[in-house]
């Protein structure tokens, strides 16, 4: 039997607290790629009923989040950040073809900031990829999928910049 939720969030706080870097991301990217292929841990937290948007896990003292999205319906972002945060994506179901793109002009408060498309890639099932703060990027659905997404702070509690495509 593979880790429960509180089994890996406690394991990704040591980690973190470890090594808060991007070092630190990186391995809790290698540990959340163990957890993609527990089936049992994709079927408890990733059911039919699961929402857009769940949190799973917020850590009371280094703030990340652990998260299962459910789409049902083909999706597209538009090119974001995290504001002064990170994220690390998980692919548990279906496939989703992210872009990542190059800041041309930066964003502000009033406009939005432009970006150039560098390249695309899929991740699919049990593949996962850390995107740092600033770093650019957007996901496109084609289909339902599931994912399971670590927020280095809740990106609810803060206003992020918006980009467009040049």
């Amino acid at each position: 039997m593979g880790k429960t939720l509180e089994e890996f969030a406690a394991t990704c706080r040591r980690i973190l607290s470890d090594e808060p870097g991007p070092p630190g991301r990186e391995k809790v990217c290698a540990l959340l790629k163990e957890m993609l292929k527990d089936k049992a841990f994709i079927a408890a937290h990733l059911g039919d009923d699961t929402p857009e948007r769940k949190i799973l896990y917020e850590d009371p003292e280094l703030g990340f989040c652990i998260l299962a999205h459910r789409y049902r319906t083909a999706k597209e972002s538009q090119p974001h950040d995290h504001g002064p945060t990170w994220a690390i994506y998980g692919q548990a179901l279906g496939e989703t073809v992210m872009s990542d793109w190059a800041l041309v002009e930066p964003a502000s408060a009033a406009k939005p900031g432009k970006v150039r498309h560098v390249r695309s890639y899929t991740l699919k099932p049990g593949m996962a990829h850390v995107y740092n703060e600033g770093a650019l990027h957007s996901p496109r659905r084609d289909g339902p999928t599931a994912l399971i997404r670590i927020e280095g702070k809740n990106t609810e509690t803060f206003r992020r910049l918006a980009y467009e495509r040049v």
